[in-house]
């Protein structure tokens, strides 16, 4: 099983916990990560993700998610390929940066891919996409069977 968690996802942990909702979100996001260290679960990276991980201002957040990263056994790159399908995902009404992270991972098959944005989710599902399932990190662990 293939996991693309976006930025927000994976930042999920060190938000502050003011609500159930994110302290759930949190925790899910764990449990997903602890499956990949595991090996019951394989979690994707991309090179949209390094690029917006790179332009984070915040160190502490930006060392907890590439220590993340670290467990991810595919990468993605920046294609042609990519591109074209996220300017297809842009004209439907994705955000470019969230279409092409989608698009990363359409490209790789991943089987889910996991964001905590709900405009984004709600826009993401309205796509028909050929494999990847976009979920909220609460949907995933529950289609992970958690």
């Amino acid at each position: 099983m293939l996991v693309y968690l976006d930025n927000c996802s994976l930042q999920r942990p060190l938000d502050a916990k003011t609500s159930s909702r994110i302290h759930l979100e949190a925790e899910a996001v764990l449990d997903v990560i602890a499956l990949c260290e595991v090996g019951q679960v394989r979690l994707a990276s991309s090179e949209v993700l390094e690029f917006e991980i790179e332009r984070m201002s915040d160190a502490l957040r930006q060392v907890h998610v590439y220590e993340l990263l670290s467990k991810a056994t595919v990468h993605v790159d920046l294609t042609g390929s990519v591109e074209e399908r996220a300017r297809e995902m842009n004209q439907a009404g994705l955000q470019p940066l969230d279409a092409l992270h989608l698009a990363a991972a359409v490209e790789v098959e991943a089987d889910y891919f996991c964001t905590c944005d709900d405009k984004f989710l709600r826009r993401a599902n309205t796509l028909s996409l050929p494999r990847t399932k976009v979920v909220s990190p609460l949907e995933l662990i529950l289609e992970l069977g958690l």
